[in-house]
């Protein structure tokens, strides 16, 4: 094959472990975009052309993720990872790994970890790396490499996320909270809502949101039922969309552009996390971006401009 068919066969690889590097659409595509102006410039044949790009979108992404991290830290608000509408990378193997890993929960808790740290558990604990190549990738010691690996297992298990085993039940409720979120039914939504469940949303200062964060059954329940029909009468219209691996949908305005994602956590049979990202820096990848503030001013004012 020639260079490019090798990249493009080893693309759907390279932006997966950029992206649960840095969570982020843009930059993962940015970073496998580097890879390939790297490889094409290199006069070198590498002997495994697998370990040299998975090694050089790694080293690119953690670089990308020590400087984010500043620029993060200044958020406006609650920082959401950019929401993945199709993961590109497939291994029946590790379907069960890479599902989980992509979810927005995960994601929320490899930023917890040193951009060290998530990169050697991502390319161990998610692609099943042996550790001379995570070693190669990270450029540190296979020992350190071990060391990492434990200590970001142990953070992540403190906290690790746990979902509904049966897709198809989780795929029934959600459709069940999608219906009743359309009919405004706050006991309907009550119902699918678990007693501690919370709903955070991510604006980034650069659009309206819900809120920034609501929690309980009975607050979300109202907000939702309250909130939803008035959007619908300005002809706000929603689609249900897997989104990071999890049950969601894309929202939309009356032309057809994004608004915002939705996306649902589940467990023991109900709903405990929402999550929302409206911010438009995050949305570019999933469409064309709607004025948020322009449909805000709509619902405020309870009938259309």
């Amino acid at each position: 094959m020639s260079r490019t068919e090798e990249f493009q066969e080893l693309r759907p690889l390279l932006f997966s472990i950029a992206y649960r590097i840095l969570g982020s659409v843009g930059e993962a595509e940015d970073a496998v975009q580097e890879t390939w102006l790297r490889y094409e410039a290199t006069a070198t044949e590498p002997r495994s052309v697998k370990a040299y790009l998975s090694t050089t979108v790694t080293r690119i992404a953690i670089d990308v993720l020590r400087s984010a991290r500043v620029r993060r830290e200044e958020y406006v608000g609650e920082w959401l990872p950019e929401p993945l509408l199709d993961d590109p990378y497939e291994d029946p193997e590790r379907a069960a790994e890479l599902a989980e890993s992509v979810s927005m929960a995960a994601l929320l808790l490899l930023e917890r970890l040193s951009p060290l740290e998530r990169a050697a558990f991502v390319l161990r604990e998610v692609f099943d790396f042996g550790f001379p190549e995570v070693a190669a990738a990270v450029g540190r010691s296979e020992a350190a490499c071990r060391q990492l690996v434990s200590r970001a297992r142990r953070h992540m298990a403190a906290g690790r996320p746990r979902f509904e085993a049966d897709r198809e039940e989780r795929e029934e409720l959600a459709s069940r909270f999608f219906d009743a979120l359309r009919e405004g039914d706050v006991d309907g939504l009550r119902g699918l809502l678990a007693a501690d469940v919370s709903m955070v949303g991510d604006g980034g200062g650069r659009a309206p949101q819900l809120a920034r964060a609501v929690a309980g059954a009975q607050n979300v329940a109202r907000l939702l039922g309250s909130v939803f029909p008035r959007m619908a009468r300005i002809e706000v219209t929603f689609e249900p969309h897997e989104l990071n691996g999890q049950p969601g949908a894309i929202f939309h305005d009356r032309d057809g552009k994004v608004l915002h994602t939705l996306a649902l956590d589940i467990l023991d049979g109900r709903i405990q996390t929402i999550r929302t990202v409206i911010n438009p820096d995050k949305l570019g990848h999933v469409g064309p971006v709607a004025d948020a503030w322009a449909i805000h001013r709509e619902v405020q004012a309870g009938r259309p401009s």
